[in-house]
């Protein structure tokens, strides 16, 4: 009995020190956390960063620096390179507030998001898909946004990735003479990148590609 007494007893203890701790952090205040959370970004030391401005965002959601922080925690993630959990948090800004000015800007950075992370065109080309997907957004919805300037080249690398991986993929059902699938890969190739130059070999190829997978 002594022993299970002593055991509430320390748990009390904890939770209460606990609690002490929640109430001594809370006693800051909106601008000592945008103060904490503005010097933390610039120093570059993102992590905390993050911890300030969802302090911040978490305890005064009704301050006028709420929706600064969101926006300064997906930018953090950002530049941890942690881009899954940057996009969940640009996503969730532009759900949230989507009337805001900075929209534009969320849309250029998500984009950038799945363009750092495109690969050779041999893997997954999930990333050049969706940065593409953005870019293309952000020029039909905001194409006067100073950030709809600055996706020329982006929208042209990732369309270079994404012909260049369908050739790949086409070239690969040829030469394991999947005719008909290979056939399907160089005609959607023509279709969605016809300025390409993987466009002109899948020209080539298509003649005898057909010719093999009607013989099938």
């Amino acid at each position: 009995m002594k022993k299970l007494f002593l055991f509430f007893l320390i748990i009390l203890l904890l939770c209460g020190c606990s609690l002490f701790e929640n109430s001594y952090d809370m006693e800051k205040t909106v601008d000592e956390l945008v103060s904490e959370g503005s010097s933390a970004f610039i120093s570059g030391d993102y992590k905390e960063a993050v911890e300030a401005y969802t302090d911040l965002k978490d305890w005064y959601p009704f301050s006028k620096y709420a929706i600064l922080a969101e926006l300064k925690i997906a930018d953090a993630h950002y530049h941890l390179e942690a881009y899954d959990e940057a996009v969940m948090a640009y996503e969730e800004f532009e759900k949230m507030h989507p009337k805001n000015e900075a929209v534009p800007y969320v849309i250029y950075q998500m984009g950038l998001c799945w363009f750092n992370q495109i690969d050779t065109i041999d893997r997954d080309h999930t990333p050049a898909k969706n940065s593409l997907a953005q870019f293309n957004r952000l020029l039909d919805q905001y194409p006067e946004s100073e950030y709809a300037q600055k996706v020329t080249e982006n929208i042209k690398i990732c369309r270079d990735n994404l012909s260049g991986h369908e050739l790949y993929v086409a070239n690969f059902y040829y030469k394991t003479k999947q005719y008909m699938a290979a056939l399907k890969r160089y005609e959607y190739l023509v279709e969605h990148y016809p300025d390409s130059k993987e466009s002109k070999e899948a020209l080539n190829k298509i003649p005898r590609c057909r010719e093999l997978a009607n013989k099938i």
